[in-house]
């Protein structure tokens, strides 16, 4: 059976100094897993490739596994470590530029040095935008502080991927169940809480050129969408406004990809939701299988030109590929 052409970018490797903050996620993975995907993780060869080839994947974007420097409290340290990962993948990519693209690893503790940063990778190592790996030492991107960081963003035609990591505490909702602190359900909630800040916070009114990418299949928030118009209204104190409806800055500045979620339901929720133009393909390897991720998106009940904008013309699109 022949392969849609693919672009897959929530696909993620480590570089050698990051391997202790990888392991801060070791309490929310069971023991009996946790590290296996190590290796693969360290992998530039033919055990990606091949995982790529097997199902169609021209190129994948490659990112930090997390949290990386959003974990690191001292902000020099964040800044200097966030562009060695960065000209660590930069070799990478200029190694196979015809299979490997990336996003920048930004440490956003000093605002300036991370949109500095976002900017050099995009113009000088060739980078597509970036990945920020939630919450960093308690602040979330609706702040003020990192109006500069958006700004720059926005000038230069470069998403930013929200990754999830964990909340700077642990909610009482999660004790006496360590199953769901994690991917089952607690990254999902805070990556969609973030996300939401920045709708209802107005930063893609101040900067309607923002582009805003989640993965798993957009966090559960495109079968919220008219919830959220109903509800803005009815919730909103203050003088807070919006120059939209919620749900339109999802139809705007919002793109999602399939990483992590091989299922026909929400795909079709967030294609109807979101926009045909807004769904784009991707693995999440190493932590799914390539394989599953491949022969799932070519039996989905989509048009073949669905199939094909959210396999490769939508990444291509967005990413400038």
């Amino acid at each position: 059976m022949s392969q849609t052409p693919k672009i897959a970018l929530e696909e993620h490797f480590m570089a050698p100094e990051f391997i202790e903050y990888f392991n801060l996620t070791a309490v929310n993975i069971s023991p009996q897993l946790f590290g296996k995907a190590l290796d693969a993780l360290q992998d530039f060869g033919e055990r990606r490739l091949a995982a790529m080839d097997g199902i169609g994947v021209e190129k994948a974007v490659l990112s930090l596994s997390g949290p990386g420097v959003q974990a690191e409290p001292v902000t020099e340290t964040a800044v200097r470590l966030a562009a060695r990962a960065n000209d660590f993948l930069a070799e990478q990519m200029q190694a196979r530029p015809d299979r490997y693209g990336g996003f920048a690893h930004l440490a956003v503790q000093d605002p300036a040095a991370a949109a500095d940063e976002l900017e050099r990778c995009v113009r000088e190592l060739g980078m597509q935008g970036a990945m920020i790996n939630g919450q960093t030492n308690g602040a979330y991107l609706d702040d003020d502080r990192f109006s500069v960081l958006w700004e720059r963003a926005a000038d230069l035609g470069a998403p930013i991927y929200i990754h999830p990591y964990n909340p700077p505490d642990v909610p009482y909702m999660y004790h006496g169940h360590p199953e769901l602190y994690g991917p089952v359900w607690s990254w999902t909630v805070e990556t969609g809480n973030h996300a939401l800040r920045l709708v209802f916070g107005g930063v893609f009114d101040r900067y309607p050129g923002a582009k805003l990418i989640l993965g798993h299949m957009g966090e559960t928030l495109p079968y919220q969408l008219w919830r959220f118009d109903s509800r803005w209204e009815i919730s909103r104190r203050g003088e807070r406004r919006l120059e939209l409806k919620p749900s339109d800055y999802f139809k705007r500045n919002v793109w999602c990809t399939t990483a992590g979620v091989c299922s026909d339901a929400p795909l079709r929720c967030a294609l109807d939701a979101m926009g045909a133009g807004r769904v784009m393909f991707s693995v999440d390897y190493p932590f799914e299988r390539a394989s599953e991720a491949g022969a799932w998106i070519e039996a989905a009940p989509l048009s073949e030109d669905e199939r094909r904008k959210v396999c490769h013309d939508n990444a291509a699109a967005l990413l400038g590929l």
